[in-house]
């Protein structure tokens, strides 16, 4: 298992210090113009100026404040959700292919709407993310939930536990891996509906001065900030992933 884990770590270091050195040698070579693709330590020095606002961390703090405000309501919702349509047989039959193919709709379409309902401030972007997060929270937990070995729900009843002692002991405890990946899942999906929503259209935000530093065609800027971004994303994926596995080897 750590013979495992240490390839594909080594697997992944090699894919960042091949994109890294690909970066440097198609910049250094001057075949593509900086105006598209900046040099990496042009974008560096970028990056740390907007360290050293305080713009900077504002729009940061605005843009995970929004996330997770859209990831918890979609929590509340997608696992209520979920755990009521297992509830019964012709529920999941009819309801599960509902959400998945709902699912399959490119939301990015009705985003005019949000905007038109919700205005162009965060209030649209947090609705947009838990919409767009609802999704996966929701299937996982159908799936979760539903896959529940019958013989330990009989064993729980049979002992005389009660619904909320079979909820809190049995069904719980034996759906959190599956649950865990669909609320990791579903958190990224919403930070990703997020900055796109600031990038299409808002007035704080990390898509937003992304927006903004293409705008007013300043590439080394926009790229410290996608830059910021992925190292952001990949950092809270691995600390969310590192959980999850805690979790399953329970």
């Amino acid at each position: 298992m750590q013979r495992a884990s240490l390839s594909s770590r080594s697997v992944q270091y090699v894919f960042l210090v091949f994109v890294a050195a690909a970066w440097y040698f198609l910049t250094e070579s001057g075949n593509i113009s900086r105006l598209f693709l900046p040099k990496p330590g042009d974008v560096i020095d970028a990056l740390t100026r907007l360290f050293q606002t305080a713009s900077f961390w504002s729009a940061v703090l605005v843009t995970l404040t929004t996330a997770l405000k859209g990831f918890v309501i979609a929590l509340v919702l997608g696992v209520l959700a979920g755990y009521l349509v297992t509830r019964s047989k012709l529920a999941i039959a009819t309801i599960e292919p509902l959400i998945s193919g709902l699912f399959t709709i490119p939301i990015t379409l009705f985003f005019p709407m949000f905007i038109l309902f919700f205005g162009v401030g965060t209030g649209s972007k947090v609705a947009y993310g838990a919409t767009y997060a609802f999704f996966p929270i929701a299937l996982n937990t159908i799936a979760a939930f539903s896959n529940m070995e019958k013989r330990y729900l009989l064993a729980a009843q049979s002992m005389g536990g009660s619904r909320w002692d079979i909820f809190r002991y049995v069904l719980m405890p034996g759906a959190l891996p599956v649950l865990f990946t669909g609320l990791r899942i579903g958190f990224f999906i919403c930070l990703a509906s997020v900055l796109g929503g600031e990038t299409i259209s808002s007035v704080a935000g990390i898509g937003r001065n992304i927006a903004l530093a293409a705008e007013l065609m300043e590439p080394a800027r926009m790229f410290a900030w996608i830059l910021f971004v992925v190292c952001m994303s990949v950092t809270l994926n691995l600390l969310a992933y590192s959980f999850e596995n805690k979790i399953r080897s329970r």
